[in-house]
């Protein structure tokens, strides 16, 4: 149904078929995969033959790493529009998906981290197998969790939702499902009878969706997060970073020294910023208010120094030593994140 060969429609048996198909760049998503997302799931949405939609990644490596930041950053040093374009399109889809009026089902094989996360888990079902390994990682790169993380982290319970956007905290199947965000669990051999059995069956809603999928669906192993999930409550229950790397500090135990280690090599921006997301992401009523409030978010992110810096440390030179401005957690003012959520007149995320 479509040339674009970045990502490929096709309908089977009444449902959409998206699958992101950069293999060889772990599917990472561009701004032109975005727009043909959402264009694709408003056609589908009007068609009364397509009764649901499956989400897959090409290759045997992931289901989608993320969105193609290194470019972004690219297109704002050189003075174009393009990373203005991505993370327009992107959070249209983030919206698109959320939105959808019928089933939404991403068969997450592989790696799922930032923007693949954004075109996953906005939707209905979230199936994990024993290949999946998810994170959001964006402090560390000088961002923050966006795709929709103002909306489901601190939705999570607990503070499940904050240690994992300030830690970048990496999960497997039986993390992802204890947690809630994985739906069903289905071992890797058994997605594609699995997605064969949802094109036969008669898929109206979401009922019908959970009876095909239960079918296949394992309990995972015992999730390791269950072993911290109090010292996660306890250590990440503050209005501040610097509150929650104390309490971390103040405690002897190994697993509360590396989540310290762990955040003082991601960006004090970045954290503090990240912080006030989530406690105003879990005050707003709907995703759509969230992504308005994450474009604001995102277009001071690109504009500041941190988020480049990230890019250059992490993926680009590899040398994991970012200059963070400012280096310290007390230098980032509580005005200076304030600002990043004010309002845009003439330049909001439009529908």
């Amino acid at each position: 149904m479509s040339d674009f060969d970045e990502v490929l429609f096709s309908v089977h048996g009444g449902i959409g078929f998206i699958t992101l198909n950069r293999p060889k760049a772990l599917n990472s998503l561009t701004a032109a995969m975005a727009a043909a997302i959402r264009d694709q799931l408003t056609s589908w949405n009007r068609d009364r033959d397509i009764t649901a939609v499956v989400v897959t990644g090409a290759g045997e490596k992931a289901f989608c790493a993320g969105g193609d930041v290194v470019r972004v950053v690219q297109s704002y040093k050189d003075g174009t529009d393009e990373w203005k374009s991505f993370f327009h399109d992107e959070y249209q889809m983030n919206v698109a998906i959320a939105e959808f009026t019928k089933p939404y089902i991403s068969f997450v094989d592989g790696i799922a981290m930032g923007g693949g996360v954004g075109v996953s888990i906005p939707g209905d079902f979230w199936v994990a197998s024993e290949k999946t390994l998810f994170a959001m990682p964006e402090t560390a790169l000088g961002l923050f969790p966006d795709v929709g993380g103002s909306w489901f982290l601190p939705r999570l319970g607990g503070e499940m939702g904050m240690f994992l956007a300030l830690t970048g905290a990496r999960m497997r199947a039986p993390d992802l499902y204890a947690v809630g965000i994985a739906s069903h669990h289905i071992p890797s051999a058994m997605v594609e009878r699995a997605i064969d059995a949802l094109i036969a069956a008669d898929i109206r809603d979401n009922d019908d969706v959970a009876a095909v999928l239960d079918q296949f669906h394992t309990d995972p192993d015992s999730a390791p997060l269950a072993l911290v999930m109090d010292k996660i409550d306890d250590h990440f229950d503050f209005d501040s970073v610097e509150a929650i790397t104390d309490s971390l500090a103040q405690n002897p135990d190994e697993w509360c020294q590396k989540q310290v280690s762990i955040m003082a090599r991601h960006s004090p921006t970045s954290m503090k910023l990240t912080l006030q997301q989530l406690r105003r992401g879990q005050a707003l009523d709907s995703f759509r208010d969230v992504m308005i409030m994450e474009y604001r978010m995102v277009n001071r992110v690109a504009a500041g120094h941190d988020f480049a810096e990230g890019v250059r440390a992490i993926l680009i030179d590899k040398d994991n030593a970012p200059a963070w401005q400012p280096k310290y957690l007390d230098d980032v003012s509580d005005t200076e994140i304030d600002a990043y959520f004010a309002s845009m007149p003439g330049a909001e995320l439009d529908f």
